[in-house]
């Protein structure tokens, strides 16, 4: 298991890499301290925001057929591990059946956000009181490593459309991690968001009452506090804009002028140009054949997919091949 000095030292180096680069950037989990974790829960609950409550729904009418299709025959206890699982508020949906098989299966939620996972342990507690559960905070591919040790059946979670942070060739490292981590018998859960209009897309990204805009901002609060920089957040603005020849809602952060940033922790100091971006987060939106290119890419193939009513999102059910 990762500890926050591990988590802290990615940190630094993944600032130091991103923000050093000629196109700057910073990676999506730097997103995930306390108050990111808050702003979060709080994103998918609004109006605009529909990947949520659209999978959560998927989940509420289909989970029984889910999880029979990624356990098959399956005869024992199950381990479920869930990758960036967040406040897991959709998870117990998908888990009820495996809580009701009696026989000493038990959950993993994974998250670098350890007031995340306490919000986890407890909303599975809650719905679940018999499941056992044991978090880990972890970053996603050393928790993969770690678990590709363990014995017995294994059922990987992916939701949220998380995957759609990466691009094609990060998506495939991950999900052959996965594919290690599951193999030779167990499952991979993933919901995917799906192409659609801008019109619908932008607005999940963009609401607003602000509260994403405020998210994205917060990341740089964040570098301000744990690796005492001076961002001035008023002199930065949120921006979400569709990129549809790759497929993605692209999140910037945007220099309102031209300044100066210093990270005292890093010993860095950065220059922006008026209008110069930081790239904080893609989200890639998928058709079911981009996924098959992916999971066959990975050794994964996919087994059958769950969606809703209109065609919004997707959970795909994939085994190892």
């Amino acid at each position: 298991m990762e500890n926050q000095l591990d988590v802290q030292r990615a940190l630094r180096d993944a600032v130091r890499a991103g923000l050093t680069d000629e196109m700057k950037s910073l990676p999506p989990w730097l997103f995930y301290d306390a108050d990111g974790s808050d702003l979060y829960e709080q994103i998918t609950v609004l109006p605009e925001y529909y990947p949520t409550r659209t999978e959560r729904s998927i989940f509420a009418d289909q989970a029984d057929a889910i999880m029979a299709t990624a356990l098959g025959d399956a005869l024992g206890p199950i381990h479920v591990f869930e990758l960036g699982a967040g406040a897991a508020t959709k998870t117990p949906l998908v888990l009820a059946p495996v809580a009701a098989r009696g026989d000493g299966s038990h959950y993993t939620p994974i998250d670098v956000s350890p007031t995340a996972l306490e919000l986890a342990v407890r909303n599975v507690a809650e719905a679940l009181p018999n499941l056992r559960t044991t978090p880990r905070v972890s970053r996603h591919r050393p928790a993969l490593r770690a678990l590709q040790a363990e014995v017995g059946r294994k059922v990987a979670l992916f939701i949220g459309s998380s995957i759609g942070n990466y691009d094609d060739p990060e998506a495939i490292e991950l999900l052959s991690l996965i594919r290690d981590a599951i193999a030779p018998s167990g499952a991979l859960i993933l919901g995917a968001d799906r192409r659609k209009s801008a019109a619908v897309l932008v607005p999940a990204y963009d609401d607003r009452a602000g509260v994403t805009a405020a998210f994205n901002l917060n990341l740089l609060r964040r570098l301000n506090r744990e690796l005492r920089a001076n961002f001035d957040v008023k002199l930065f603005r949120h921006v979400a804009l569709w990129n549809d020849k790759a497929s993605r809602i692209e999140m910037h952060l945007e220099s309102l002028e031209a300044q100066t940033v210093t990270i005292e922790a890093l010993e860095l100091v950065i220059q922006f140009n008026t209008f110069e971006r930081i790239h904080t987060e893609s989200s890639v939106k998928y058709a079911d054949a981009h996924i098959d290119r992916l999971f066959a890419a990975s050794g994964l193939k996919r087994t059958e997919s769950f969606t809703d009513p209109e065609g919004l999102f997707a959970v795909h059910v994939a085994h190892v091949v």
